[in-house]
């Protein structure tokens, strides 16, 4: 473990800005990790509490020139929380509020730490709905949430965080608080720095607190689980349901090696000649989704569907979905090491991606899963490995450049809900020109002259 770069003046400075400031080897390999598995000790932790605190904190990062990377739950996929070049980590948990919710204008004020499952179960339980839901909802914090850009099962037909977010307050490099956005349904003077800082990552301000839009709870939702004998015969269905104007939803999708991963007791069974299956579902008036739901059981038994079960009520819909959620962590099954990735491409090309997937597997032996949001074309793409093998890894390594190379063939793109972080960083160039890169490294300068605010994300640096 490198020693600590922050000197001892600067710990009692932010100790008496927060109170306490964790430095010890214990402390700092817990925060060294997050859902990569990748390592990087930060030099110090602190957990702010409130908006003047993490102020402060960026007013004494610019001066004393030390690297600060925030932090929600470290649930994220790409880096994006991780100390790349050690410095200070501040964790946004403390900051856990929801701290109003506006029932006349379906509008709430949410502190970062909230964590989105609690918010989908106090929002519901008042009758409202807020569409944003990562398989990791459970722990991960709305403020990861707006930084990433999540998105969610839900997203085929409602959007994703960054079509929920109306305003925000945060701190820039140097201690400014800056606030964005507004309440109401329509704003447009000046640039919308709203959606310029949602999927952000961390790079350019510390969200503080945000304003969220809610939706009116459907009072009907049905689901369906769909299986067939061939992904491709299923990913043909999804592209001809959309076509034909049958908009769940939402409308997820598992391989063959994802669906070995559901647990035995998974509702309605599953049939030993699967190879795909779908999950659909269907929200609105109760009376319409009676209408739809048969409409759609009916288009899917006409397009090659071998089973179809309809949950029977919301204990089975919740079990479904669990069992969905789980998939990713129920991968390491296959072996020690993941790669995951979250492409996306055009909703109609889903089967072209599921041959090319066909094709490296088989060139290569490797095992791959592929499972996700085939509503709008967001694939979860992952290879299961041993990254100890050298082979195997090599393998894997020019898999990954194969599927981002057709990927941006298909007119898709490289990250869907996961960001960028470091783990694909030394891809943007695929996706993005040099010009393109340019304009954005400058407005990263403008909110952060000194590059102190998550160095090392995004962009390769030498």
């Amino acid at each position: 473990m490198n020693p600590l770069s922050l000197n001892k003046s600067i710990i009692q400075q932010l100790k008496r800005i927060t109170g306490k400031v964790l430095t010890s080897e214990t402390d700092r390999i817990s925060y060294a990790y997050d859902a990569t598995n990748l390592q990087y000790f930060p030099d110090a932790i602190v957990f702010p509490e409130n908006l003047d605190q993490v102020s402060k904190i960026l007013s004494l990062a610019q001066e004393a020139e030390f690297p600060v990377v925030p932090r929600g739950a470290g649930s994220g996929l790409t880096g994006g929380s991780l100390a790349v070049n050690g410095g200070l980590l501040v964790v946004m948990t403390r900051m856990n509020r929801i701290l109003s919710i506006d029932m006349n204008n379906l509008v709430a004020d949410v502190e970062p730490g909230v964590v989105t499952g609690i918010f989908h179960k106090r929002v519901q339980g008042l009758g409202l709905y807020y569409p944003p839901d990562p398989a990791s909802s459970a722990y991960s914090t709305l403020g990861g949430n707006v930084a990433e850009c999540a998105g969610g099962p839900s997203a085929v037909k409602y959007g994703v965080t960054r079509d929920y977010v109306l305003g925000l307050t945060f701190v820039i490099a140097g201690g400014d608080i800056i606030k964005t956005g507004v309440r109401t349904a329509k704003g447009v003077v000046g640039y919308d720095l709203t959606r310029l800082l949602t999927g952000s990552e961390g790079t350019l301000g510390i969200i503080t607190q945000m304003t969220l839009r809610l939706l009116p709870k459907p009072k009907g939702v049905q689901t369906i689980v769909v299986f067939y004998d061939s992904m491709h015969k299923a990913a043909e269905s999804v592209s001809e349901m959309i076509r034909q104007g049958l908009i769940p939803k939402t409308i997820e999708y598992l391989d063959h090696a994802a669906i070995a991963c559901l647990p035995p007791n998974f509702p309605g069974g599953i049939p030993t000649e699967a190879k795909a299956m779908l999950i659909v579902e269907m929200d609105g008036a109760v009376s319409q989704v009676e209408t739809d739901m048969k409409e759609l059981i009916e288009f899917v038994k006409e397009n090659n569907a071998i089973f179809v079960t309809k949950a029977r009520d919301q204990i089975q819909t919740q079990s479904i979905w669990q069992a969905r959620k789980a998939i990713s962590p129920a991968l390491y099954r296959y072996g020690p090491d993941k790669i995951n990735e979250d492409i996306v491409v055009p909703r109609s090309l889903i089967p072209d991606f599921v041959d090319k997937v066909d094709e490296l597997r088989q060139a290569t032996g490797l095992t791959m899963v592929t499972f996700g949001h085939a509503g709008d074309g967001n694939i979860h793409f992952t290879v299961m490995l041993d990254k100890n093998d050298p082979v195997a890894k090599k393998k894997a390594d020019t898999v990954i450049e194969s599927v981002f190379d057709f990927t941006l063939e298909l007119g898709g793109t490289l990250s869907g809900e996961h960001g960028i972080g470091i783990t694909k960083s030394s891809y943007v160039h695929k996706e993005l020109d040099s010009a393109e890169q340019y304009l954005m490294k400058q407005i990263k300068k403008a909110f952060d002259p000194k590059g102190i605010l998550n160095p090392g994300k995004i962009f390769s640096e030498p």
